[in-house]
């Protein structure tokens, strides 16, 4: 039995050695490599990279570039200060005549306004500038005020103004008239008298008022001397020729 054993063991480590003579004896060389195989799929993206550093200034030549692309407008700005009016236009063409009114009723001039005035100087106040004729002789509507010389128009439309004023000396006067905000309107007259007789200055004129226009005559403080006697009357008139309508 134990000769068996034996010769079971020999056998085997003979086998072994064997084989490992055979391998070491018959082994075949390396084969070649073989051919690229097919590109693979692209990877997905890599995360983006730090930001580098500038680069160095570039050289100007002077050279002009193209133009770019017009960019996207921008949002609007502020509104503007609001220039001058421009100048009035021509007038456009006259449109087409209204219908025809109906007709109205017939007036009565015994009731439309007729205020006329005229007044004398007898003994009026001294000072100011505002020659005063004291005595009315007549007033129609009561528009003329005698105490301050001055007629206070109460209806709009045309009315004539007169005065005659008598002097010894040289003498200026001036029809005035006064609207609210308005500069005062002045007509002047003159007369210069070297001889030292009675003469007599007169003037007139015609004039637009709207109600609460006043209208007086003035006298220039160097030249205003009127002569004040029973001899001669200086007069101050004024009449509406016809209303506004």
């Amino acid at each position: 039995m134990e000769t068996l054993w034996g010769w079971l063991v020999f056998g085997a480590l003979a086998l072994s050695l064997a084989s490992a003579a055979t391998q070491d004896v018959c082994r075949a060389p390396d084969g070649r490599g073989g051919a690229a195989g097919t590109p693979g799929r692209p990877g997905r993206p890599g995360l983006k990279g730090e930001r580098g550093d500038p680069g160095a200034p570039g050289i100007r030549t002077g050279i002009r570039g193209i133009k770019g692309d017009e960019g996207d407008p921008g949002p609007p700005g502020n509104p503007g200060k609001m220039g001058y009016p421009g100048p009035t236009g021509p007038m456009g063409a006259p449109g087409i005549p209204g219908l025809k009114g109906t007709k109205g009723n017939p007036g009565d001039i015994n009731n439309q306004p007729r205020p006329a005035f005229s007044a004398v100087r007898r003994n009026p106040p001294t000072g100011g500038n505002v020659v005063i004729f004291d005595l009315v002789i007549t007033n129609e509507e009561g528009r003329y005020q005698s105490n301050s010389g001055r007629f206070v128009c109460a209806v709009p439309g045309y009315y004539y103004f007169t005065f005659q004023v008598v002097s010894k000396w040289d003498i200026c006067l001036s029809i005035m008239s006064s609207r609210k905000g308005h500069l005062p309107f002045s007509l002047g007259f003159c007369d210069l008298n070297s001889k030292g007789t009675f003469q007599v200055l007169s003037g007139s004129t015609v004039l637009q008022l709207q109600q609460g226009d006043q209208v007086w005559i003035e006298k220039d403080p160097a030249k205003g001397r009127i002569y004040q006697g029973s001899e001669a009357d200086s007069v101050f008139s004024g009449f509406l020729i016809f209303p506004s309508t």
